[in-house]
């Protein structure tokens, strides 16, 4: 507290006296001044015969499959291995093991809690300015010396194509880190108004959460990995990183590159667990600040319950931020130009074996225009190839595991048998080396079929036609017949129609795109996310996503001191 002598002050000591306060306050609050730099999408590397990335990747992927990496536990600065021993191993190559990690059990997640509690005190008391100084040196990092282990780590552990790979473990993961350090820096630049600073000066701050963060992360993404772990630790909080078992090496490696760049110890806890036994234990503990997480839809909704059930215990309201999937339509208008909507569906429904949580899964297809679009997905399709990623021949490779190769195949299963399913192209599958499931198109005569409506996560698309005069009706279905509102897209040449759809389609979709595929979202271009039951659509890759992991505290400083009680109307 200040306290002012009791004497008349001048108008020059008046101020002067102001503005000593002003500076004794304000240095207390750390120096955020950041140097300015260049915002940008990271380039895309070609990966052409010949080419220096092409060796270098060439050579990384020979180096990182001539071993078993030993992926241990991580909590502030110690390594943790137990007896719960687990593998990675190339979903393309099954019996190849890429890396050995261990099951953290109850009493080291609770371990990690504690640990997590005690650096972010620290932590949250370093300069915004050295917390985006360390996020910009990752990306370099990123960028430049680690690039192909990103990319080698996702391509065998991931099955990804070195196009995917580069698109997502490269390019998209660093635009996360560099973009993200951007956002603070930009937003911390608002401060509320003050309207005579001589008097009061008003000012607000970014803090972390009190407690600790959750961050639970999938697959099929090495970059939301670093997205959903490192986003709130930039601003100010602290992590439990559960990461996928089949993504454990790319995780490990952005974990790696995090603590070089200059992230102390506690900050991010490296913790891979069983699903419930993690669950189970961040829920139940009352320093639980947040959830990040993307999956599916029954475990986010356990999470969620989990939390309901014990709101009473925490010392916050835990914030939720989760992204569930969906069950992506591409829409087909008679007016649209055939071969871009041929090109564009085989890349949506089939990059990536369709493991995206924006793969265009369910079609709507004109009657005036299904012959030529059958006719080139047939032919398409059939060209792709289908193998091991270190192939750079491949179009895809293998789907991630045995239980979405058992899922996958059910549906196709449930094609091959159902009265109103057709396959017209695909429908085989092995595993027998890894797990493969060729891309397969299906025609349904009933548009709420279970294979049009449920979330299946693999290279399978199928398809309704529609008749012309029945546009509207087809609309509707796509509106009603999932639960599911994360991408979509309308293929059309017709001004009118596009500006009716727009409208039409405004719920269906969190991110909506016009003569594109649904797939390919950009950080920073593009923010991610979807509404109903895709999840909670606070759009990882925008300016507001960093928003939601601070919480902010509005400072009122008062420069002159408070002589009455009473107000002026209260005078005779």
């Amino acid at each position: 507290m200040i306290t002012l002598a009791r004497k008349t002050l001048t108008a020059s000591t008046l101020a002067h006296s102001r503005y000593d306060i002003a500076r004794r306050i304000s240095s207390v609050v750390p120096d955020n001044t950041f140097n300015e730099f260049e915002l940008y999408n990271e380039p895309l590397l070609s990966y052409k015969k010949g080419s220096k990335e092409r060796q270098e990747i060439e050579s990384n992927l020979k180096k990182t499959s001539s071993k078993v990496e030993d992926i241990p536990i991580v909590i502030g600065d110690q390594e943790f291995r137990t007896n719960d021993v687990r593998y990675q191993v190339m979903p393309h190559n099954h019996s190849h093991k890429l890396a050995k990690f261990y099951y953290a059990d109850s009493t080291l997640i609770q371990k990690a809690i504690k640990t997590a509690c005690e650096a972010q005190r620290k932590w949250d008391r370093t300069s915004l300015s050295e917390r985006v100084r360390i996020w910009l040196r990752a990306a370099d990092l990123m960028a430049k010396e680690y690039r192909q282990d990103l990319n080698a780590a996702t391509m065998l552990g991931q099955s990804k194509t070195v196009i995917q790979a580069e698109i997502d473990s490269a390019a998209e993961l660093i635009d996360f880190i560099r973009m993200n350090a951007y956002f603070l820096k930009e937003n911390s630049k608002y401060q509320p108004i003050s309207e005579n600073i001589k008097i009061t000066k008003n000012s607000t701050r970014f803090r972390g959460i009190d407690g600790f963060i959750a961050a639970v992360s999938p697959f099929n993404f090495t970059a939301i990995g670093g997205n959903l772990s490192y986003t709130p630790a930039l601003m100010g909080n602290s992590v439990l990183w559960k990461p996928s078992d089949t993504a454990i090496l790319s995780n490990w490696t952005i974990f790696k590159i995090m603590r070089e760049a200059g992230v102390p110890p506690g900050v991010v806890n490296f913790v891979p667990a069983d699903g419930p036994v993690f669950g189970d234990t961040i829920t139940s503990s009352p320093h639980l600040a947040g959830i990040n997480f993307t999956g599916s839809v029954p475990t986010f909704n356990r999470l969620w319950r989990q939390v309901g059930d014990n709101i009473d215990k925490y010392i916050n309201f835990p914030r939720l931020v989760g992204e569930c999937g969906g069950k992506n339509y591409h829409f087909v208008h008679p007016s649209a130009h055939a071969k871009t909507v041929v090109n564009a569906t085989v890349r949506s429904a089939f990059e990536y074996c369709g493991q995206k949580c924006s793969a265009c899964s369910r079609m709507y297809v004109p009657e005036s225009l299904w012959p030529e679009i059958q006719n080139g997905l047939i032919d398409e399709t059939n060209k792709l190839k289908i193998g091991d990623v270190q192939d750079f021949t491949s179009f895809t490779s293998a789907v991630i595991d045995n239980k979405a190769y058992e899922r996958i195949t059910s549906y196709i299963d449930h094609a091959k048998s159902s009265s109103d399913l057709k396959i017209i192209a695909g429908g085989t599958y092995s595993d027998k080396v890894g797990y493969f499931v060729n891309p397969t198109i299906v025609v349904t005569t009933n548009p709420l079929n279970k294979i049009m409506r449920e979330e299946i996560f693999g290279p399978v698309l199928t398809i309704y036609v529609y008749p012309d005069k029945d546009l509207k009706k087809a609309m509707d279905l796509v509106n009603n017949s999932t639960k599911f509102a994360l991408t979509g897209a309308v293929f059309a040449q017709d001004e009118k129609f596009l500006s009716e759809a727009l409208d039409e389609f405004k719920m269906s979709a969190g991110n909506f795109y016009v003569n594109d595929k649904s797939t390919g979202s950009v950080v920073g271009q593009q923010p991610f996310g979807g509404g109903r039951l895709s999840g909670t659509n606070d759009k990882a890759g925008g300016p507001h996503y960093v928003l939601k992991w601070t919480s902010m505290q509005a400072i009122k400083e008062t420069f002159v001191p408070l002589r009455e009680i009473t107000y002026p109307y209260m005078e005779n």
